[in-house]
């Protein structure tokens, strides 16, 4: 096993997926993954700290992507403008690879209902990085909680119909904020 070839997160998500679609998340151990990822046990905990975590890769940088986004948009930008610049700051990671392991994934976690609580959590993850963003914006908590709420909820949409497009290198931003701009429509209508 070659200890230090590059890749070896990418390669352990890949393994990860494919192993929990095939035998289940309960089945898989962390040397399988390791051993099918071509790494070692202790490669994969210098990734990762369980298997479960494998479901956040990338979530880090997708919060960062997203404060960066809306702490850097325009000081004249409404609450969702802000938000849409995360999103567009946020779609710049997202590329064939999530495509490609989009349909894996969801099944695996329809399938374990400890990936469902660590994809759960994933989504709060996502929302407190948006609300704290938007509230350094000068923004009160109840307007950041809701432009953070319409924004994860149209990085979901967006995503789905990103997954769903027939072309395959359709980029994510306009989904994302297609959809966003659905759920302002939606927003208005309440009332």
């Amino acid at each position: 096993m070659s200890r230090w070839e590059p890749g070896a997160r990418e390669r352990l998500v890949v393994a990860a997926v494919d192993l929990f679609t095939e035998q289940g998340y309960d089945a898989t151990t962390v040397a399988q993954i390791a051993e099918r990822a071509g790494v070692t046990k202790s490669t994969f905990f210098r990734h990762f700290p369980d298997k479960r975590e494998l479901l956040a890769a990338g979530q880090e940088a997708m919060s960062q992507l997203l404060t960066e986004g809306i702490t850097e948009a325009p000081a004249n930008a409404t609450p969702l403008q802000a938000v849409a610049a995360g999103l567009e700051r946020v779609a710049t990671m997202m590329g064939p690879m999530n495509r490609e392991l989009a349909p894996r994934l969801k099944a695996a976690i329809a399938a374990s209902t400890e990936l469902q609580e660590r994809d759960a959590l994933k989504t709060v993850g996502l929302t407190a990085a948006m609300v704290a963003a938007l509230t350094t914006r000068g923004l009160p908590d109840p307007v950041a909680a809701l432009a953070a709420e319409l924004g994860v909820l149209a990085f979901k949409r967006g995503y789905t119909t990103w997954l769903e497009s027939d072309h395959p290198d359709a980029p994510f931003a306009p989904h994302a904020l297609a959809a966003l701009d659905e759920l302002q429509a939606a927003r208005s209508a309440l009332g």
